[in-house]
């Protein structure tokens, strides 16, 4: 299998391979196999997949890891345009063409034992990352729960996933025919105030990662975020995927995909 490298925890695969596919109505989760990449992978981090060999859609799709163990890693996605409509396509045994890992994961609390559990935040799609960080977490022996919230009891296609893998967790939907009924925030509001929190973990719709902030601010829980953002290339060259960020009282335009998808949620610098 032909590989090159772009960075030395950057790699090219054209031939990683699907080995299995899950979906859920637009939901889909593919295990796939690549070495070079799943060897490198942190939680956080994200790969972005060539869709098509056409010229439309040209740009590769960001997508965040799901997983990783031994050689595979898993992506989970919902269809929302023609791109993810083309990945959705894919089936087991097909290749892929994959540059990853990509960007700046999430950094695991120090002495969260003697401080209580993480809290990892997750809204519809965003759960993706928060389950290899829970993974991980579990790992080294750290306390953890894992809040999904989604629209309706369809857009929480992975809480089978959680329960199989012993993941502590809570669930919340908007109209409430799955869990709490309300957002997912309310859950975090609710944990905030049970127990003490060694810190925030949180991807997903930019109003939930905002109201997330806000939150931690208030009950002075550090928190990280993972961004989401379009971009073009993945790796800092087209500066397609810029936000703004405060650091020591000033403010700059930094690219998520390098710097990011993760930062502290303090210095996000909100519209």
């Amino acid at each position: 299998m032909l590989t090159w490298t772009l960075e030395p925890e950057m790699m090219v695969d054209p031939a990683a391979r699907i080995i299995s596919k899950d979906s859920w109505g637009p939901y889909f989760l593919f295990s796939v196999e690549s070495p070079p990449i799943a060897r490198r992978a942190s939680p956080g981090q994200f790969v972005m997949v060539k869709v098509s060999d056409a010229t439309s859609p040209l740009l590769r799709r960001p997508l965040s890891l799901c997983d990783r163990r031994g050689d595979r890693f898993w992506l989970f996605f919902q269809v929302s345009g023609q791109g993810t409509a083309l990945l959705a396509r894919k089936e087991p045994e097909d290749r892929l063409d994959v540059i990853g890992p990509l960007g700046r994961g999430f950094r695991l609390p120090q002495d969260a034992r003697s401080r209580g559990a993480s809290l990892l935040v997750g809204g519809g799609r965003g759960v993706a990352p928060l389950l290899f960080l829970a993974a991980e977490m579990r790992s080294k022996n750290l306390p953890v729960k894992l809040l999904y919230g989604g629209r309706t009891d369809a857009d929480l296609p992975l809480r089978d996933k959680l329960r199989a893998e012993n993941i502590p967790h809570a669930l919340s939907t908007d109209d409430g025919s799955r869990g709490l009924k309300g957002f997912v925030t309310e859950l975090l509001q609710n944990e905030l105030g049970a127990a003490p929190v060694a810190g925030i973990y949180a991807c997903g719709p930019e109003p939930m990662l905002r109201a997330v902030a806000e939150m931690a601010a208030v009950a002075s829980v550090p928190a990280q975020l993972s961004l989401e953002s379009h971009m073009g290339c993945g790796f800092g060259a087209c500066w397609g995927c810029v936000k703004r960020i405060r650091r020591n009282g000033e403010e700059s335009w930094v690219k998520v995909c390098e710097e990011g998808p993760v930062f502290p949620a303090e210095e996000v610098v909100w519209p």
